[in-house]
């Protein structure tokens, strides 16, 4: 499906209101105002352009912030609730789904490369380079 500029700027503010809203439950019809079309022609529309469904790149861009405030120490129940998940549970399973292990073990590997017994030099030349902070 060709995407016209018009059509792929309306999507593109969908996909910016999930990046500034992803916290508050969003549904299709939401962002499919968002974006002034009707919420069919959105969702074909939003799939052509970012090659997933809105709750696909929904629930990811979520799953990345969780890993973000996870890293940061946050409690995993804070976490959940915080990205815009309602369930405990759902949130973990997910997250083990996508990310290969459940949050706590997902943090506690992190810390453990970073901070434990391994300690792994890394120069700082390579770190300019390649850091993305």
């Amino acid at each position: 499906m060709a995407i016209h500029d018009d059509s792929f700027r309306r999507v593109l503010r969908a996909r910016d209101a999930i990046h500034a809203r992803y916290a508050a439950p969003l549904r299709l019809d939401d962002l499919a105002h968002e974006a002034a079309l009707s919420p069919f022609h959105f969702l074909r529309t939003f799939r052509a352009a970012f090659g997933e469904t809105p709750h696909q790149y929904l629930t990811r861009v979520r799953i990345e912030a969780a890993k973000r405030l996870l890293l940061a120490d946050a409690p995993v129940t804070d976490v959940c609730f915080d990205v815009g998940f309602q369930s405990l549970g759902s949130f973990s399973a997910l997250f083990a789904r996508r990310v290969g292990a459940p949050p706590s073990a997902f943090r506690r590997r992190l810390h453990h490369f970073a901070f434990g017994a391994q300690r792994v030099y890394i120069p700082d030349c390579y770190l300019a380079a390649f850091s993305q902070f």
